[in-house]
């Protein structure tokens, strides 16, 4: 081969390269949304639920993302480590873990969900996955023992694993008017608004520690 057709064919080889660069700093850094109706968006329409309304305000402020739905109505702690290998595709890049509130509303021991949360945690430091963890706040009518129980949960196990803690996921919508459905429990679309907004630098700082994150 001559000299020429060498630097031609390391020129397309270097192009090619380029362009496979190029393509991968193309793809959007993906989210998981994880969790139980809280997530799923129960009661709202569509384009209303949280996950929708979290990858509008990402990409408002200039983050090339998509945030996919991973909740499930109904779900508990132990529902969702069953589920998480197959809920979490790989190429994940960040999970918002949001479960627990329906152990608690059962009345379920807080080490059960202690327990299943740890695991799915430590299955998701095995794949590399960055988690932000949403917490969730017990009923004071489950009495003061069991509140304060479920609530330590969140902050023992995001110290533990070194993820950082968004304290309670229905911040300024839990007990507030017009912040929910009928039922009293879950968000309204404006409940919804206001949960965006106020986990927004939560998962803006946690994208940033991402590796490659925006």
């Amino acid at each position: 081969m001559s000299f020429k057709r060498l630097i031609e064919a390391g020129f397309i080889v270097f192009l090619a390269i380029c362009g496979a660069i190029s393509s991968a700093r193309a793809e959007p850094f993906k989210i998981v949304g994880f969790g139980d109706s809280l997530m799923a968006g129960f009661g709202l329409g569509p384009g209303e639920g949280f996950t929708d309304k979290l990858q509008a305000a990402l990409r408002a402020k200039g983050h090339d993302v998509t945030v996919a739905n991973a909740g499930v109505s109904g779900d508990t702690t132990s529902g969702g480590l069953a589920r998480l290998d197959w809920s979490v595709p790989d190429g994940t890049q960040l999970v918002i873990l949001e479960l627990g509130a329906n152990d608690m509303l059962r009345g379920v021991s807080p080490e059960i969900p202690r327990k299943n949360l740890d695991d799915m945690l430590g299955k998701l430091k095995e794949r590399k996955i960055a988690v932000l963890l949403a917490g969730m706040r017990a009923a004071p009518n489950l009495g003061a023992d069991y509140q304060a129980a479920f609530d330590a949960i969140y902050p023992a196990l995001s110290e533990k694993y070194g993820v950082p803690l968004y304290p309670f996921f229905l911040d300024g919508v839990a007990g507030q008017p017009g912040m929910q459905l009928e039922d009293g429990l879950h968000p309204s679309a404006r409940g919804v608004d206001q949960m965006v907004e106020r986990i927004l630098p939560a998962v803006e700082k946690a994208i940033a520690a991402v590796p490659g994150g925006s």
